[in-house]
């Protein structure tokens, strides 16, 4: 396998991409980026699946996301390209030109719950590398829903896809946000069972050192998007987190790192989060490069 890296975690099957999909993979894998594009609900898991089918050096994942249990529309403000916000219509408005860019990273979910039937015919495919990504988020109470409901919900299918990830033996993408004391838990509770002998990745991961240590010694990694280009306190967290422990994303179209932010965020940019690591860790971008593509291949058993 000849990339230089491994985007661990974008999204490039999504809407955000309908009207230019195949190039930006072909942009990516010309530049030696191989990638992993992440299902967060039946459908996406879906068209995941039929994209990473096109092209060798892109697999897929399936799972279902917290943000899918119960229905919304919002967008997320840590999501959103900053130039949209700053470029408005007379009266206020954004621009009909910022009006579309927004709507293209407008998160719309419809309530879903995990069916394992589904999902299992999807993970007999040598393409499916990951189950995922699901996992808890208290960040964003849907409309009308009770907080302790749902987290019960969140708890519920999170058991679900740990369970199913045992028994197709693959590894998890876990999506977490302000809940890691008890997605640690819930990872511990399905390890303690005998499950997950493939472990996983905690992706997006913004928690602090503590943290990271605490996921290290139940055998997982963290995956870091472009937030640490911009992110002081981030910054400081992956200083401490040792290179073995770390593999790169880009979340896109989400998260633009540095120097493109304000720009639809794509695979290829995931260079600038492997060079502010180094930046960090005081070593050379090849040494991240090397590193944090050998922990992606061990951990998908990428081919």
């Amino acid at each position: 396998m000849d990339y230089r890296f491994i985007d661990t975690h974008c999204h490039v099957h999504f809407q955000a991409y309908k009207e230019d999909m195949d190039a930006i993979v072909e942009r990516s894998l010309a530049a030696g980026v191989g990638l992993i594009t992440v299902g967060t609900q039946s459908s996406t898991s879906k068209n995941g699946l039929a994209l990473a089918e096109k092209y060798d050096g892109v697999w897929c994942t399936i799972g279902l996301h917290p943000n899918h249990l119960h229905a919304q529309e919002f967008h997320d403000e840590d999501e959103l390209p900053p130039i949209i916000g700053g470029v408005t219509a007379p009266g206020g408005e954004l621009s009909s030109s910022r009006q579309e860019e927004a709507d293209s990273v407008k998160i719309k979910t419809r309530a879903e719950r995990f069916d394992p039937d589904y999902y299992r015919e999807l993970a007999k495919h040598p393409k499916v590398v990951a189950i995922g990504e699901f996992g808890l988020d208290y960040y964003r109470v849907p409309p009308g829903v009770d907080l302790d409901l749902m987290k019960a919900d969140q708890a519920e299918a999170v058991r679900a896809q740990l369970k199913f990830a045992t028994e197709v033996n693959k590894p998890v993408v876990i999506h977490c946000r302000d809940a890691h004391a008890d997605q640690i838990e819930l990872l511990k509770a399905e390890i303690d069972r005998g499950g997950l002998a493939r472990r996983g990745v905690i992706h997006c991961f913004t928690g602090t050192a503590l943290e990271a240590a605490a996921y290290a010694e139940i055998g997982f990694l963290v995956s870091i998007t472009g937030i640490v280009t911009f992110a002081k306190n981030l910054q400081e967290v992956v200083r401490q987190i040792p290179l073995s422990q770390i593999m790169i994303e880009t979340d896109s179209p989400y998260l633009t790192p540095t120097p493109h932010r304000g720009e639809r965020n794509e695979p290829a940019f995931v260079e600038h989060v492997a060079a502010k690591i180094a930046e960090l860790h005081g070593i050379s971008v090849d040494e991240v490069a090397r590193v944090t593509t050998a922990n992606a291949v061990k951990l998908f058993n990428l081919s």
